[in-house]
């Protein structure tokens, strides 16, 4: 019976020796145990042995390369590039919100067509391999699907770019006119 407490956030320590201890099960795991944990939605903080730093975001970067790494990866050389482009830029904050959003709108899509199918495969929760079959039955559907999201996607990012254009110049205007040099300008 579920008592319906959430159990405690678990806690892996990496050791000097790039080594890290789960605190849980009292034993050294790996990072394909730690990608498991993901993949099982357990929460879990990754912190320094000796420093108590929070290294939780460096941990699920080095999984993110090593996926990236082998197989088919998931990101394009050109989205890379663009998504380093955007650190220290003055939208960085704003990119990774965006992004974070995005990933969320495309999860929310992915439960909707999970739960309309449930029907189709007795209830169960899908595997990769039903997500597979799937997807060859109903990939021009949800590539359609995908390309208005994106179309959507890509209005609002424009939208909230000149909102901030246009919120800039007003609260600069009176200072820092924003005027373009005209030809007229240069000849003097």
């Amino acid at each position: 019976m579920n008592s319906g407490k959430k159990a405690p956030e678990r806690l892996i320590k990496k050791y000097p020796n790039r080594r890290l201890y789960d605190t849980q099960t009292s034993s050294y795991i790996t990072l394909t145990d730690v990608k498991q944990l993901v993949l099982d939605n357990e929460d879990f903080t990754v912190v320094d042995a000796k420093s108590n730093e929070d290294l939780t975001r460096s941990i699920l970067l080095q999984i993110i390369l090593e996926e990236e790494s082998n197989g088919t990866p998931m990101f394009s050389s050109g989205a890379l590039a663009q998504i380093i482009r955007y650190y220290g830029h003055a939208m960085q904050g704003m990119m990774g919100s965006y992004l974070e959003k995005n990933i969320q709108a495309f999860i929310d899509i992915q439960n909707k067509l999970a739960e309309g199918s449930k029907d189709f495969y007795q209830g169960k929760p899908f595997s990769p391999e039903m997500w597979s079959q799937f997807m060859n039955v109903q990939g021009p559907m949800m590539q359609g699907m995908m390309s208005n999201y994106i179309e959507q996607s890509k209005s609002l990012f424009i939208q909230m770019q000149e909102q901030m254009q246009s919120q800039t110049k007003n609260m600069f205007g009176g200072v820092f006119p924003f005027v373009p040099k005209t030809d007229k300008d240069e000849e003097e």
